[in-house]
């Protein structure tokens, strides 16, 4: 009956669309992806894509190495010496994209120069430019002095408990340094459209498992399916096992070709440095590496995503109505973004299942948690809390459709 279930489901043509609108989807975003890489040739003109990530991993990996003193004074040295050429101060476009070709390899290292010295909730683009050679070696120190300065400001006083203060400064004093820096664009680009990719690939799955439970009651044929020699126990658990399995199926697949597709083109280097080396990873409280975020996001989508998938066809079994079941994932996905202006409701939020579809979002967030004396990320709270939904949900919907009555 396992292959029944899956056939009914995959053999409907609005079905097979849906695949294809999935798989649209991510062709799209992984061409946005690998498009918006690009690198400054010196002659000022620009390249993307590909041939871009292959030159910019070049010039990057040349400054690969532990994110010392003596690395920063030379990129300061080195910016400085672009700032004051010709190009730099000529008010001719191509000649500023040639000073800036200059600066590639080492931009990711004066970005985090710039996120140091702009304070914590601010960032100056040029704010390297007037740090000296003689300060710029604070950056790590300042990195835990601007978290200090931001947790005693007015601004959010009222916001987290001492203790929870007290475990946002171990955290980033536990930040082992220097931090090792190489090219890591690949891994970069691939976190930052991981959660798009997540969650169409669960709207997708969340449409196809709808009507698993709600379509013989959709077309009149509940009294035969009830009747029938394998209608009862067997056939319930056939329709939860071909929803397990259809939302494993695409979901894997669909992260395996996305993480194939960037990784393959963009570069696998650098998933082992850890993500407050870059940009987006700064300010986090999380010390991971790429590799362990990538793990974390993936993981964390897939524990989401069951248990919408869960939730969806409980509702599909409860209301006998795949109308009802197929806006589980758009409500559980969607409305959580019309109240995150709404501070009373952060920590509420922080560990709505959302969330998990979006664990980059989380790891840059601050939503902390104070169980038993002890302070936490929202991260380990939010796989633990819906595993365990996802357990009890599964029996519920497999008493649901065993106790519907035939009329």
């Amino acid at each position: 009956m396992l292959l029944y279930e899956l056939k009914k489901v995959l053999v409907r043509p609005v079905n097979r669309i849906a695949l294809l609108i999935l798989l649209a989807v991510l062709m799209i975003v992984t061409t946005i992806a690998v498009s918006g890489v690009s690198y400054t040739e010196s002659d000022g003109s620009s390249v993307s894509g590909a041939e871009a990530a292959a030159k910019l991993r070049q010039a990057k990996e040349q400054w690969s190495g532990y994110v010392t003193e003596d690395v920063l004074k030379k990129v300061i040295e080195e910016n400085d010496a672009v700032n004051q050429s010709p190009e730099a101060r000529s008010d001719d476009v191509t000649d500023n994209n040639i000073a800036y070709s200059r600066k590639q390899g080492f931009s990711d290292l004066r970005e985090l120069i710039n996120l140091a010295f702009s304070g914590f909730q601010s960032y100056d683009y040029y704010r390297a430019d007037t740090v000296s050679a003689d300060e710029v070696g604070s950056i790590y120190k300042r990195r835990i002095s601007s978290l200090k300065e931001w947790l005693g400001s007015d601004e959010i006083k009222d916001r987290f408990t001492d203790n929870e203060k007290e475990y946002l400064v171990r955290q980033y004093e536990k930040t082992e340094t220097p931090f090792y820096y190489t090219y890591a664009d690949g891994w970069s680009t691939l976190l930052i459209y991981s959660s798009t990719i997540i969650m169409v690939t669960v709207l997708a799955a969340g449409f196809l498992v709808s009507g698993i439970f709600s379509s013989e009651f959709a077309l009149k044929a509940d009294s035969i399916y009830f009747s029938s020699q394998y209608g009862g126990n067997r056939g319930v658990r056939s329709k939860i096992a071909a929803g397990f399995i259809l939302l494993s199926g695409i979901y894997w697949i669909t992260i395996l070709l996305y993480t194939t597709i960037i990784l393959l083109t963009l570069g696998a280097e650098g998933g082992s440095c850890m993500i407050q080396s870059g940009m987006d990873g700064w300010k986090s409280f999380y010390n991971i590496t790429y590799f362990q975020e990538y793990l974390l996001t993936v993981l964390g989508g897939y524990v989401g995503s069951l248990f919408i998938l869960s939730l969806t066809m409980l509702v599909s079994a409860k209301t006998k109505s795949a109308v009802l079941a197929v806006t589980v994932p758009f409500i559980i996905l969607f409305v959580p973004s019309f109240l995150s202006s709404v501070n009373a409701l952060s920590e509420i939020l922080g560990l709505l299942p959302d969330q998990l579809l979006q664990i980059s979002y989380a790891i840059g967030a601050f939503n902390l948690y104070e169980l038993g004396g002890k302070v936490t990320g929202a991260i380990p709270i939010l796989f633990v809390l819906y595993l365990c939904l996802y357990a009890v949900m599964l029996p519920g919907t497999y008493r649901v459709y065993r106790k519907a009555e035939v009329k």
